[in-house]
């Protein structure tokens, strides 16, 4: 990721990505599924609804599988799982958050999808 300017920015880490939940808008460079997960925790569901629908990517639809069982809309969220390769969640949606937000700091990939 960049700055505004360019340079590149140091890579989030949790507390990072919590720490920036302060601000009024994502960090620059920030869009996808983590950007799903940062307007989620912020309460703005619509806003994460609309960055998880314009990713593409497996990342992506694993958001949008946890924005729908958080919402919640069961059928819907398990469409998405499926979409993400993956078993609908259970246990506490902020578990699930925590988890996912994680994969997507580390770079990690979800079912052969880039983060």
């Amino acid at each position: 990721m960049n700055d505004r300017g360019g340079r590149p920015t140091p890579a989030l880490d949790l507390d990072r990505f919590r720490a920036s939940l302060a601000a009024p808008a994502p960090p620059p460079g920030m869009a996808g599924a983590l950007a799903a997960l940062w307007w989620d925790a912020r309460g703005d569901w619509a806003r994460a609804h609309e960055a998880a629908q314009a990713d593409p990517t497996p990342a992506g639809a694993a958001a949008h599988a946890y924005l729908h069982r958080k919402e919640p809309d069961p059928a819907n969220a398990r469409y998405w799982y499926a979409r993400a390769g993956r078993a609908p969640a259970h246990g506490p949606a902020e578990a699930e958050w925590t988890a996912l937000a994680q994969e997507l700091l580390a770079g990690l990939s979800i079912n052969g999808g880039t983060p």
